[in-house]
């Protein structure tokens, strides 16, 4: 028997969770147009540090310049390539030794709170989150880390104050705590595993999502230190990338404020080539790209954390 031909056209029941082909495209424009809006201002920045000076003065910052120009990079490399060097071996050291450091003593901390065997587990927790309210202020943190403990001109004093997190440490705990896992512990303790056994070989393994982005947070902390430098740290051979930069923009502005330094013809011609807008847009090319290039292996993890996160058995 055929089938009747109202079947054949029939339109397909959408559930309750699905949309529609219109619906579906203005989603997707709107993303786009969020995608675009993150976008657009980092290439504008990539774009104006290769845009010559003059132009810039001339007709602002556009996406099209009229004039390309290597001056601002040139300026730096030529200047402080050898400080460049050295505060980016400096920076990275720092990045990668400090979120190791951070995350072991994080994870560790997080996992003691978020057992409820752990009879200290409330007043530890009080403790971190006490630390999210109150401070002991700029001066008598300077006071304590240069007098009592010694640490100034030291590479000790950009590591260890910033190990212990209060709101990572709160972050890990929620995440231990949620994560069913208390038959495989059992079952771990039946065989003969203690707490640092379970900790290294059960709970880190399974909180891959949760230590990438923690991690992540604390190396970007860690890549972005310029102020403790700058109060603490005298010698250049260990100045950060950031502060180094940051001291380099700084001669720049003190030259292009004091022309009476550069009295010459030649003095007066370096001072209107001096580059200034493009050599801020330049600076933070060298300070973003590091992290931006390591960003998108990351970025699988926060997806993994999210598929995860999203079904519990």
């Amino acid at each position: 028997m055929k089938k009747s031909s109202s079947n054949r056209f029939s339109t397909r029941r959408h559930g309750p969770l699905e949309i529609g082909w219109r619906a579906n495209a203005v989603i997707n424009v709107f993303m786009v147009l969020i995608a675009l809006s993150c976008l657009l201002p980092i290439l504008l920045i990539y774009i104006s540090s290769f845009t010559a000076e003059a132009a810039i003065r001339k007709h602002g910052f556009s996406f099209f310049p009229t004039q390309w120009s290597l001056r601002a990079y040139q300026m730096l490399f030529e200047e402080s390539l050898p400080q460049i060097l050295v505060s980016y071996r400096n920076t990275f050291v720092l990045t990668v030794v400090g979120t190791v450091l951070a995350l072991f003593v994080m994870t560790m901390y997080a996992y003691a709170v978020s057992r409820n065997t752990f009879k200290a587990r409330k007043a530890l927790t009080f403790f971190a989150y006490f630390t999210m309210l109150f401070s002991g202020g700029l001066v008598p943190s300077y006071i304590v880390n240069t007098t009592i403990f010694g640490l100034r001109d030291s590479f000790w004093v950009l590591l260890l104050p910033s190990l212990v997190g209060a709101y990572n440490i709160i972050v890990l705990r929620t995440f231990f705590s949620s994560s069913d896992n208390s038959p495989i512990i059992e079952a771990a303790k039946i065989d003969g595993a203690g707490e640092f056994r379970i900790y290294a070989q059960i709970i880190l393994p399974i909180s891959k999502p949760a230590l990438a982005t923690i991690g992540l947070f604390t190396a970007i902390m860690y890549f972005s230190k310029w102020f403790e430098v700058m109060l603490y740290i005298d010698s250049k051979s260990k100045w950060t990338i950031q502060y180094m930069l940051q001291r380099v923009m700084q001669d720049i502005q003190y030259l292009r404020s004091n022309p009476e330094l550069l009295m010459s013809e030649e003095g007066a011609e370096m001072l209107m080539n001096l580059p200034n807008e493009s050599a801020k847009m330049a600076l933070t090319v060298l300070t973003m790209t590091p992290v931006l290039a390591f960003y998108p292996y990351f970025q699988k993890f926060f997806v993994k954390g999210l598929t995860l996160g999203s079904v519990k058995g």
